[in-house]
């Protein structure tokens, strides 16, 4: 998010705050989202856009060179690895806006997070 900037009260907010470029990512990050995540609420959490079903299930940030995803992804080999080329120092994703974006791994690491949190969910209604 720009520097100086009220904190966006909505997701829409927060695109409107880019360049036209970074403005047309997002969105389509946004509609990937949604698509992997359909039942998914929208919401701005640390001041970022952020998805939650029962928990967040993921966050996303433009910077200056990339997006951010968060959190790190974990629990599934495949992606994990799959992932590995984009992970930054603390296992956050930064996918640099000069490379196309892999859209396709953010709709699996998303489904991939709604598996994880209806399954928390789950046992956290049987304690």
């Amino acid at each position: 998010m720009p520097t100086g900037q009220a904190t966006p009260k909505n997701i829409d907010e927060y695109i409107a705050l880019f360049s036209p470029e970074t403005r047309a990512i997002l969105e389509k990050i946004r509609l990937t989202i949604r698509e992997a995540a359909p039942g998914a609420q929208e919401t701005i959490s640390y001041k970022i856009p952020a998805f939650r079903l029962n928990r967040i299930l993921v966050y996303f940030a433009a910077f200056k060179n990339h997006v951010g995803l968060y959190p790190p992804v974990k629990g599934d080999a495949k992606i994990v690895k799959a992932a590995s080329a984009y992970a930054g120092e603390k296992g956050n994703l930064l996918f640099p806006l000069d490379h196309p974006i892999p859209y396709g791994l953010i709709e699996r690491i998303v489904k991939f997070r709604v598996k994880q949190n209806s399954s928390k969910a789950a046992r956290s209604s049987r304690s």
